[in-house]
């Protein structure tokens, strides 16, 4: 499986850097994922990416 947020679908947005003279190359930006421990609605235990602006609003919960 692919680096995505397993909360809000977050994954790797590509685009272009450019130079100062204006010279475009490829790229790609990366979202802070993390691999924690997570309870999912059934109670089961499970790893999965989840993107630090879901941890820091609570849309997930930690399993312990």
């Amino acid at each position: 499986m692919a680096r995505v947020c397993v909360v809000c679908n977050k994954g790797t947005r590509t685009g272009n850097a450019v130079s100062h003279s204006m010279r475009a190359t490829k790229r790609t930006w990366r979202p802070n994922l993390q691999k924690i421990r997570v309870t999912d609605n059934n109670g089961a235990t499970r790893r999965a990416y989840v993107c630090t602006r879901c941890l820091k609003s609570g849309k997930v919960t930690r399993a312990l």
